[in-house]
């Protein structure tokens, strides 16, 4: 293991929410009577979900809140990508430590929760802890100073994750498959 500190981002990296966004999304969307593609709103959303709403509910009043309202009954049960919750467990068990930053709001803890790897973080920052959103790397310097962190590998799946940690100083790794980075971090997570 080449870092000894991991800043991870949560949603399309540890956790598989881009089907249950777009579906929330779509859905939103009809209800309003505006209709977009399935792959067109999964695209959008890789970029952002401000992006999305510029593309294809502009200036439509309370889409944002309904949209959220949508996506939060989707991640009643959320699932996180396979071997994600193995990863995770064995840089700990390589003496190696796990952040989070996520755009979300304190609601990351209770899906964190659900998943059950919320053991697995020193500390988990969400839109709550008002830094500004990624890729202003505000949250990750945060970290950086609480923790002295000098050897971090930032995950993400979107180039806001990667901008933001290469602002911080950090090495990057823009997140593709579990089975890619596992290799890349030449790490065995076979259960024992």
């Amino acid at each position: 293991m080449d870092y000894q500190d991991y800043i991870w981002d949560l949603g399309g990296t540890l956790l598989d929410n881009y089907e249950t966004s777009t579906a929330a999304f779509v859905r939103t969307l009809a209800s309003l009577g505006l209709e977009a593609s399935h792959d067109e709103v999964y695209q959008a959303l890789k970029v952002s979900t401000d992006h999305a709403v510029q593309q294809f509910a502009p200036g439509v009043k309370d889409f944002l809140r309904s949209y959220k309202a949508n996506e939060a009954k989707e991640l009643q049960h959320p699932v996180l990508f396979n071997g994600a919750k193995e990863l995770l467990a064995t840089i700990i068990k390589q003496g190696g430590r796990n952040f989070l930053v996520s755009h979300r709001d304190n609601q990351v803890l209770e899906i964190i929760s659900k998943t059950g790897i919320d053991s697995l973080f020193m500390e988990i920052v969400t839109a709550d802890n008002g830094f500004k959103r990624k890729p202003d790397p505000e949250s990750m310097n945060y970290l950086k100073e609480k923790y002295k962190i000098s050897s971090c590998l930032v995950i993400g799946d979107r180039p806001i994750d990667i901008e933001a940690g290469q602002a911080a100083g950090f090495d990057t790794y823009l997140f593709d498959s579990m089975e890619h980075l596992k290799n890349y971090l030449h790490l065995n997570t076979e259960k024992e």
